[in-house]
């Protein structure tokens, strides 16, 4: 055995070392058919050497390459682009809808406002309508009482003469007064009062007349009237049957008459909103006796009203 040299040691090792294949780069393929495996095929050496598998990429390479590959993929398979154009399309068509319903709430809102009004001012006017058919129902409780109280001739005579056209015929003059009672029993309104003119008449024939003066009662108030009715020289035409006994003693003179009137009461009761009005037809059975002239005939059971 000879001593070997450190060159003789070197050369040998080499000699009996056998050469490696060099580094081959890894490639990925996506299979057509199932786009989310990816499969890798590595290179192997040319001398038949055991294969060697290098892992080298990092996971954030291998991550990107993924997404690449996938991608890539998708653009290769016709199918899911189609899918991936519907998926857009239905995002598309829910935002579209989004922004609808959004301007829809936006436009809606003057209109429910609107709404809101109307609303209010119909409820306003039917609490309000409501109310005033409460109070008009109410005052129909409180009728003025109308009540004549007696009549007074002061004076009746008869005498000849003619008409306005010159015709011959009796003539007759009147003067009487009315005392009326008049009594608003409200509790929460006043009243306007008017009248028809009042009239005696000897059945058809109207013999005298006078007016109530127009006047205003406040609530739970009373007051009389009087009220002049006179005629003056009335033509009567033959219309008085005993006119020849009556020239020649009017103590004897009973002559039946009726005295006719309407009395109208208007109350405010809200204002000129809601009024109530009532009407008195008043119809008194009358008869004026000579021997009475100057003193008072109590008409309180002779008179009808309705």
């Amino acid at each position: 055995m000879h001593q070997k040299s450190d060159s003789d040691v070197t050369m040998s090792v080499e000699q009996s070392t056998p050469p490696r294949s060099p580094r081959r780069p890894i490639y990925y393929v996506q299979s057509p058919s199932n786009h989310d495996v990816d499969k890798m095929s590595y290179g192997s050496s040319p001398i038949g050497s055991p294969q060697h598998h290098y892992y080298h990429c990092s996971p954030v390479h291998h991550s990107r390459e993924s997404s690449t590959s996938r991608f890539s993929a998708s653009l290769k398979n016709p199918r899911s682009m189609s899918a991936w154009r519907k998926l857009q399309r239905g995002d598309e068509v829910e935002l579209s809808e989004d922004d609808e319903s959004d301007s829809a709430v936006d436009d809606g809102g003057p209109a429910r406002n609107i709404r809101l009004y109307f609303c209010f001012a119909l409820l306003f006017v039917v609490l309000f309508t409501v109310f005033s058919l409460i109070l008009w129902g109410a005052s129909k409780a409180y009728e003025p009482r109308v009540i004549v109280k007696n009549i007074v001739f002061e004076s009746f005579n008869i005498q000849a003469g003619s008409d306005r056209t010159g015709v011959s015929t009796e003539l007759l003059s009147l003067n009487s007064t009315v005392r009326i009672s008049y009594r608003n029993p409200a509790t929460f309104f006043g009243v306007h009062v008017t009248s028809t003119p009042l009239e005696l008449h000897y059945y058809q024939l109207k013999v005298a007349s006078g007016q109530i003066e127009n006047f205003y009662q406040a609530r739970k108030t009373h007051r009389t009237i009087r009220t002049v009715v006179l005629g003056y020289q009335v033509a009567l035409y033959g219309g008085i049957s005993d006119i020849q006994h009556v020239k020649e003693d009017q103590q004897r003179v009973v002559i039946p008459l009726n005295l006719t009137f309407v009395v109208r009461s208007r109350a405010d009761i809200l204002g000129k909103l809601v009024k109530s009005k009532f009407y008195e037809r008043i119809r008194c059975s009358v008869t004026l006796r000579g021997s009475i002239l100057g003193k008072h005939s109590n008409l309180t059971d002779y008179c009808v009203y309705d």
